[in-house]
């Protein structure tokens, strides 16, 4: 049996912050836009519409929830979703709060995310705080 292993791209790029039952949820590092990142629990799975059913279900019901967060908790009024892979492989979903003050509006962020701006620790620790209480997200 192997032992399910994240991406090292997605580990460089992100800070982990916990797990629901099937995916990790990830934040990119970059905090010019609210953009996390889940990655499901499964050895090859490199495409989100080649997985079973009850996988994809689970897979979106948990997209669901972090754009929930996005919209409640963080208060952006626009999701952008993609499952793109053109670098890394492993199956990942990209969910990112938008406004049209962000720094790269009306463009994708992929390309246009010039800006860098750093989380400090404390505001991790707040997100992981409201997923884990809020929204079922386990620390790992």
């Amino acid at each position: 049996m192997s032992q399910f292993q994240i991406h090292q791209q997605l580990l460089l790029d992100c800070h982990r912050l916990g797990r629901f039952e099937l995916c990790h949820l990830l934040l990119h590092k970059n905090a010019s836009v609210s953009w996390f990142i889940l990655v499901p629990e499964i050895d090859g799975a490199d495409d989100l519409l080649g997985l079973p059913d009850n996988v994809i279900n689970l897979t979106m019901a948990e997209a669901k929830k972090v754009a929930r967060f996005i919209k409640s908790g963080l208060g952006f009024q626009k999701i952008n979703f993609a499952t793109i892979g053109n670098v890394v492989p492993q199956l990942h979903l990209h969910i990112i709060g938008r406004r049209q003050d962000d720094c790269c509006w009306p463009a994708p962020v992929w390309g246009n995310l010039l800006e860098v701006s750093n989380y400090s620790a404390a505001r991790i620790g707040t997100v992981k705080d409201i997923l884990i209480r809020d929204y079922s997200l386990k620390v790992v």
